[in-house]
């Protein structure tokens, strides 16, 4: 049997409780070396084989676990955040299936999750933002027709931009031209939830200067949008005139 598990965005305790008890149980783990906590190793049983994938290729990875299963052991594939974001385990589990063998995946808690924890931010705000964008630029892997970072900037939704961090230049230009202002709020975290972290306010119009000027190249997130700064309407949901399945609301009461 294989596992896909989130490992979370890093901090070694936000990884799920079924995620780290997957990892005590593993036989075999090959996790994302690039990016996942190597703290999260220390839960693994000491005669747990190990594999670093960023050394390895989907044919090697494929390799480990198909002769895992042979042996009858139990393997856990270790990404980092959700694995269903950016983590390619769509390729995986097709190949798994080509070769008849059996898998799961267990969800984690996303980076873009915990830039919203180290912002103290909500990402859907009422009358300012009900939608969120996680989307990423254009680089050496392309984005499909009409899912730019410029398409999608014309909606005015609140964005979190991955593995976009050596495109801050390119991005703004694209903000711009989308519908964002040079002064709309924003921000980069870099390496949420980790004891590094580090977080930086800025504007859409000096994300790069920012990044520039705190040397941060590489693993964090941007994140756009009005809800970082602005005045905003209280939920309906909490107040009092606000009728619900549960209560109902004051003017309601006899």
């Amino acid at each position: 049997m294989v596992w896909f598990v989130g490992a979370g965005p890093g901090a070694g305790d936000l990884i799920t409780v079924r995620g780290q008890k997957l990892l005590r149980e593993a036989d075999v783990v090959i996790y994302a070396g690039s990016l996942v906590n190597p703290e999260l190793l220390d839960n693994c049983k000491t005669d747990c084989e190990i594999h670093n994938s960023a050394y390895m290729t989907l044919e090697e990875v494929i390799q480990v676990m198909t002769e895992a299963e042979k042996r009858g052991k139990k393997t856990v594939r270790l990404h980092t955040g959700d694995p269903s974001i950016y983590g390619a385990i769509k390729e995986q589990m097709d190949w798994l299936d080509k070769e008849g063998i059996a898998y799961e995946v267990c969800p984690g808690v996303s980076a873009f999750s915990g830039a919203a924890a180290a912002l103290k931010a909500e990402y859907t705000l009422p009358d300012v933002s009900q939608s969120v964008i996680i989307t990423r630029m254009a680089g050496r892997t392309p984005v499909p027709e009409g899912q730019s970072v410029r398409d999608y900037a014309s909606h005015g939704a609140t964005m979190v931009l991955f593995l976009s961090t050596g495109l801050l230049a390119e991005m703004t230009g694209e903000l711009i031209e989308g519908g964002y202002t040079a002064d709309t709020p924003a921000a980069i975290v870099y390496k949420a939830t980790w004891p590094e972290e580090e977080v930086f306010r800025c504007t859409v119009g000096t994300l790069e200067e920012t990044a520039r000027e705190h040397h941060i190249t590489k693993t964090a997130l941007i994140i756009v949008g009005n809800i970082l700064d602005t005045e905003y309407r209280r939920s309906d949901l909490y107040h009092p005139d606000f009728s619900t399945g549960y209560r109902k609301a004051e003017s309601e009461k006899s």
